[in-house]
């Protein structure tokens, strides 16, 4: 147990409650290896013995029917684990479900499902912690500051720079193009951005794992006259380091990476290769905040930056944004610049961006929850 988990309220779930939604978009998401036609959102509620209740938020963009199944394995497998138990910290709590579901990850070969379900049980193990001490989350974790910076992300292939612009007038000044369309799209897209935005704009492109090493050493430097920030995922996830290390030497700009990674063994062994700028682990796909707080300072110690990836809904936004200011470093938070009331209207505290910051409140736990029946025309409801 390190000091700040030792600061956690005790927590003994129960009931645990899941929510799923859907929002049809006009403009489907786009990335090079696949397109989201709706916004998907898996919710998580646990309530307390004492009547105290967390939220948490589960990657679920894909597959299609990615919410639902997870929904389906919290309900029947994990949740019976939690019931009417005492954790004396939430960690407690994620290290007996990963456990737990060891052998079933095994014999299912659902290693990413269970752990993306673990991970959004313990947002919301931690949330409840914070809100029985009445403290916020950033705080309890040992944040000195409600201020973050954060960068407008998702920007799809087709005309950026009008969402930009949009993003840009309210606030933002750093931006995230997806890349991996074709070398002149891609190029195409970067110049129109720089166009709209000036040079003073910080400028990410994000290839989602599109290119071989070979390809990745052709693209990057290609890239370099935009001044990007960073290059992320230009090649597949699971590449070992030192294909990472030949394309670090091959370009100019920064690599990112860390949301596909799934183990404190894998962090550690990115943070150790040098490779990477920027670290970003997903904390509603695997770990929570009992691993990724623990990944976000060895990141820091390591000399690298730590930014947190989302691209969901607004319970796994704000959990995202209290971490990074738990962490005092200088990362940015994701926020997808694409039309999503099921993020907008549940993370609003961010949606105020001024000088590309937001600040989160002193609320207790992630802050304050909206009423989930405002979006009763959108829920999922499961037979």
């Amino acid at each position: 147990m390190t000091a700040l988990e030792s600061k956690a309220a005790p927590v003994t779930p129960a009931s645990v409650e899941t929510f799923v939604f859907r929002y049809p978009v006009e403009t489907p998401v786009r990335t090079s290896f696949g397109v989201m036609s709706d916004r998907p959102a898996l919710f998580v509620r646990v309530t307390d013995r004492d009547g105290t209740v967390g939220w948490g938020e589960v990657w679920c963009n894909f597959p299609a029917v990615g919410a639902e199944h997870r929904a389906r394995l919290i309900e029947s497998a994990l949740a019976p684990r939690l019931l009417n138990k005492t954790f004396e910290r939430p960690s407690a709590a994620f290290d007996d479900l990963s456990e737990a579901m060891a052998v079933l990850a095994i014999q299912t070969g659902e290693y990413g499902p269970l752990a993306q379900s673990i991970a959004g049980i313990d947002i919301a193990l931690w949330d409840l912690s914070a809100r029985k001490l009445r403290e916020p989350l950033w705080r309890m974790l040992g944040g000195k500051s409600p201020r973050i910076a954060a960068y407008a992300s998702g920007l799809n292939p087709d005309q950026p720079e009008r969402l930009a612009a949009k993003r840009r007038d309210e606030g933002h000044r750093s931006f995230k193009l997806k890349v991996g369309f074709g070398a002149k799209r891609d190029i195409a897209n970067l110049k129109a951005l720089r166009a709209a935005l000036g040079m003073d704009a910080a400028l990410m492109a994000d290839a989602n794992q599109a290119w071989t090493l070979a390809q990745a050493r052709e693209a990057a430097p290609r890239l370099e006259e935009f001044g990007l920030r960073w290059l992320e995922e230009p090649v597949r996830a699971d590449q070992p380091w030192n294909i990472w290390a030949d394309l670090k030497q091959a370009t100019k700009i920064p690599l990112a990476a860390g949301e596909n990674l799934s183990s404190d063994t894998a962090f550690d062994a990115a943070v150790a290769s040098q490779t990477l700028s920027f670290v970003q682990p997903d904390l509603g796909k695997w770990g929570g905040f009992s691993r990724c707080l623990g990944v976000a300072q060895r990141v820091a110690a390591a000399g690298q930056t730590y930014c947190p990836h989302w691209l969901g809904g607004g319970i796994g936004l704000l959990a995202s944004a209290h971490l990074l200011a738990a962490t005092d470093g200088e990362g940015l938070l994701e926020i997808d610049a694409n039309p999503n009331p099921l993020r907008d209207e549940l993370a609003g505290v961010l949606r105020q961006i001024e000088n590309g910051c937001c600040t989160l409140t002193d609320a207790p736990g992630l802050g304050e929850i909206p009423d989930l029946r405002d979006y009763a025309p959108l829920r999922i409801w499961l037979r």
